[in-house]
């Protein structure tokens, strides 16, 4: 595709990224089939939004993110941004990355060792898009470079910067370029895991205060789940799930998103009950018949799938006498392990063939070996039909 085009201007719109089924393939060495790096991926960002792609390594988040900043061509689909078309692949329409209303922070900073740090922020103003509009381009750069804190430093050297200093400048040099888009490639992942926590408040505020449309890949969980309006979970090249961090983690819609988001017991199932009108379901497992509170879209009754509940919804209790009681959803097991991790315990029982992760009180007196009682709390336990 070699059609170069200039936006024209834009037109008010309340999404800032418009991707629709979005296909990118590379074809093997030996000439053989293709390999679709992303396949029919579709969502939209509203403008002003935070919006992660999360997914293990080689789903395609990457390769989707440089699609929308023109750095790879898709052979199907269409990408709008602001308002503009930027990609469409039927109609042989591309807008190179320069041209497009982006900035792009990426893994590794992308600052110049050769450049102050005055220099490095200012290089937007002076050579970007936006350069014939820029006037007091230094008073400019200082008034950004203060807002993120490094004002003080603005004529060292930015080699003279530490990894979190650095992507602040980042940042800053970033949103000089007055984007519609902030495009960034896991731009925390250098860092040590309590910077990391830190820079990512830093990161969001920043994105809040200066009302930009952030697009952010990791596949680092808990920065999605901490940062964003909503998730894009991908996998294989495809999109998995798009929704809200907490619906995410509490109403996966797959085995996938489950195992993948945070910590979860999956149950393969042998059979299940239609679901009832509120949702729920009978599901025969491995370790019995488990009632499960509600159902991912497309449940149905038969067999397969899995029952899905996270460790906190799981709870523990000593087993008393030689056969406790026991009420829907509790089920008898041995303590295989038990870890310390500060404010919890984190268990591990056994019953039958299937092992359960549950969560503690620190203080909670088992130890390898003894019989206690788990009982899944039916409300947050939920049946996945794949």
């Amino acid at each position: 595709m070699t059609n170069n085009v200039v936006l024209a201007p834009e037109t008010a719109v309340t999404e800032s990224i418009v991707v629709d089924r979005l296909r990118k393939s590379y074809e093997r060495p030996s000439g053989g089939d293709l390999t679709y790096a992303i396949d029919g991926v579709s969502f939209e960002v509203p403008q002003g939004k935070f919006v992660t792609l999360l997914g293990p390594s080689g789903c395609g988040k990457t390769t989707t993110l440089r699609c929308v900043a023109g750095l790879e061509q898709a052979q199907e689909g269409r990408i709008d941004l602001g308002g503009q078309v930027v990609f469409d692949a039927m109609g042989k329409r591309y807008v190179r990355p320069e041209d497009r209303p982006i900035a792009m922070v990426p893994q590794s900073y992308g600052i110049w060792p050769h450049l102050k740090v005055i220099d490095n922020a200012a290089f937007p103003l002076r050579y970007g898009r936006n350069r014939g509009r820029a006037k007091d381009v230094r008073e400019r750069a200082l008034r950004m470079l203060d807002q993120v804190g490094l004002a003080a430093m603005a004529d060292r050297w930015a080699t003279q910067l530490s990894g979190g200093q650095q992507q602040r400048l980042a940042f800053a040099r970033a949103l000089l370029c007055e984007p519609e888009v902030l495009l960034l490639d896991e731009p925390l992942s250098n860092l040590d895991a309590k910077l990391r926590a830190q820079l990512r408040q830093e990161l969001r505020s920043f994105q809040e205060q200066f009302g930009v449309t952030a697009l952010y890949v990791t596949h680092d969980q808990s920065e999605a789940l901490a940062l964003s309006d909503k998730v894009i979970v991908m996998n294989k090249g495809r999109v998995e799930q798009i929704d809200e961090p907490q619906r995410i983690y509490a109403r996966p819609r797959s085995s996938f998103v489950a195992d993948f988001i945070g910590s979860a017991n999956l149950f393969a199932v042998q059979h299940v009950s239609r679901p009832g009108p509120d949702g729920g379901v009978v599901a025969e497992t491995g370790i019995g018949a488990v009632l499960c509170g509600e159902s991912a879209p497309g449940a149905r009754g038969g067999d397969g799938g899995f029952v899905c509940v996270r460790p906190e919804n799981v709870q523990v209790r000593t087993a008393e006498g030689e056969r406790p009681a026991l009420s829907d959803n509790e089920f008898l097991g041995t303590v295989a392990s038990s870890e310390f991790l500060g404010d919890r315990l984190e268990l591990v029982v056994r019953s039958g063939d299937v092992s359960i992760t549950a969560f503690a009180r620190a203080g909670f007196a088992c130890r390898p070996g003894q019989e206690v009682v788990v009982a899944l709390d039916p409300g947050a336990t939920r049946y996945l039909p794949d």
